[in-house]
């Protein structure tokens, strides 16, 4: 059985449904690790790594002293040299220690937003199999920040983040997404505008519709859900070519 290590940063925004599926029907084992308060173990008999989203921003290290353990973990792992998804803030953790910079993204990208494949994209093994346009779920105010540094490729835009994918040039199997298609079910959507209802109300300039969102959570339900199942099941042909 594959096994798959999970860091989790906040309680409520766990693997999702999406990624619990996808995991149970191909025989995949997550073994979820709640880095606010439990120690990162030794990752050496895992064959992958994915990385959560969550409240944090990458350099809020006074206010989350854990991001300085999960860094030295990250680091560690892509030492060596195994498959790593990084999601939402996952994916600018991984953008960061890879040489990237994060920072304030030039809009809150909040709800369904259409995506674009870039040519890259529409190339690389982990987006065999999806539309080109395929719809996002966002929930981030941080973004990777472009220039991107020469080894990494943009596989994934929108009209509100430049990175919203990318990927190691020759290491295919390390991916960065924005996006959090795995947590795009309804009964997840609806929690997440539940749980962090206090931040939507707080950002300046944009009215979020929590009634829109969980409707749109709804009419994309099926495609997202598909769409997702791919993905993770293109992620781990990944990983089984690189064992």
């Amino acid at each position: 059985m594959i096994q798959l290590a999970v860091f989790q940063h906040v309680w409520w925004e766990g693997p999702g449904r999406f990624l619990l599926e996808a995991a149970a029907r191909d025989n995949v084992r997550l073994d979820v690790i709640e880095v606010w308060h439990q120690k990162i173990p030794d990752l050496s008999p895992f064959n992958g790594l994915i990385i959560l989203g969550g409240g944090p921003n990458v350099n809020q290290v006074d206010d989350y002293p854990f991001l300085l353990r999960e860094k030295q973990a990250i680091r560690l792992w892509l030492q060596s040299d195994k498959p790593c998804l990084g999601i939402c803030l996952g994916h600018q953790l991984l953008a960061e220690a890879l040489g990237g910079r994060v920072g304030p993204n030039f809009c809150h990208s909040i709800g369904f937003i259409e995506g674009h494949l870039t040519s890259n994209g529409r190339v690389h093994p982990i987006f065999k199999g999806i539309d080109t346009h395929p719809p996002l779920f966002k929930w981030h105010g941080q973004a990777v920040m472009p220039p991107v540094p020469s080894h990494l490729q943009i596989l994934a835009t929108s009209k509100e983040c430049q990175v919203e994918a990318f990927t190691v040039q020759n290491r295919p199997y390390i991916i960065g997404v924005q996006f959090d298609n795995h947590a795009a079910a309804p009964e997840d959507v609806v929690q997440w505008l539940d749980k962090d209802a206090a931040w939507l109300d707080s950002i300046p300039g944009k009215d979020v519709s929590a009634k829109q969102i969980a409707a749109d959570a709804e009419q994309q339900k099926w495609l997202t859900g598909r769409h997702f199942h791919q993905f993770f099941r293109n992620f781990i042909r990944l990983m089984q070519k690189t064992a």
